[in-house]
């Protein structure tokens, strides 16, 4: 089962890419026409979303079958089948193209996850996402950053507080904005604010900021905000952070990690869904 939210997402999608009718599908394949398929993989992934591909095939025709053959998270070697199709021919074939980019999205967000996950093995570092998502499938690129193996930030504006230098700017200064929002945040809330120097890290400090969020420092100035904030606030690293960096982003004593990429650049994986009549 998906959350509501994300069957009308589905719907939508469907809506958009069927419009009146598959012309090409109904026109050639008769009502009644049986048929079985298997989506394969053509390069080595990380499984994620059968479950909104299961959604995808209902709306089309209730009457399509899905076996799973991996689960969610499971590797799966390029050349291996990820899972098989029964039905009516014209639902499988008209729900094919939205079915396949939900997966190969959501695979890849899982696929990028992962590698950077398994970069920081050992550090107690966690892996963090962004907003930096597309429009209409941030939930369900979240939840692949999670069956990826790393963590969400935010999921929305109304779910946390984060300070950034527009933020900044506008306010009048870092003690100014955190003491506004001191008297009317929640007591469950805690405030994050986003620190380009050592002298916005003191004076984050200095205001009782419970989370820095440490923006595009090099490895060295990281461990120096490590040593000056001792513990007294959790410290996230943020900003053009990659594959071949993240392990010595890591390294410093940040506590998050958190990588634009895994959404925002995480494409899409190379699978092919076969029809056998």
């Amino acid at each position: 089962m998906i959350p509501r939210s994300w069957a009308e997402i589905v719907a939508g999608a469907l809506a958009l890419d069927v419009g009146r009718g598959d012309l090409t599908t109904d026109t050639l394949v008769e009502e009644s026409r049986q048929a079985q398929a298997t989506l394969w993989a053509r390069q080595d992934l990380v499984c994620c979303g059968v479950p909104v591909m299961v959604a995808v095939f209902e709306q089309v025709d209730p009457a399509i079958r899905l076996e799973a053959l991996h689960g969610e998270g499971e590797r799966v070697e390029a050349g291996a089948a990820i899972c098989r199709l029964e039905g009516p021919a014209r639902g499988i074939l008209t729900g094919e193209r939205v079915a396949l980019n939900f997966f190969q999205n959501l695979s890849a967000v899982a696929t990028v996850t992962r590698r950077y996950v398994e970069k920081v093995a050992g550090t107690g570092v966690r892996v963090v996402d962004t907003r930096k998502t597309t429009p209409g499938l941030g939930p369900m690129q979240k939840y692949a950053v999670r069956v990826g193996g790393g963590h969400n930030h935010r999921l929305g504006l109304d779910d946390g507080i984060l300070v950034k230098e527009n933020h900044i700017a506008v306010s009048g200064g870092i003690t100014a904005a955190v003491q506004r929002l001191r008297s009317h945040a929640g007591h469950l809330h805690r405030i994050e604010v986003e620190c380009e120097t050592l002298e916005q890290v003191e004076e984050s400090l200095a205001a009782g900021v419970e989370v820095l969020l440490l923006d595009n420092m090099t490895p060295d100035r990281l461990r120096q905000a490590v040593r000056l904030v001792a513990r007294r606030a959790m410290l996230e690293a943020s900003g053009n952070v990659t594959l071949e960096t993240i392990r010595a982003v890591a390294e410093t004593g940040v506590d998050l990690i958190s990588v634009g990429a895994l959404t925002h650049s995480a494409g899409s994986v190379d699978v092919s869904l076969r029809i056998t009549l």
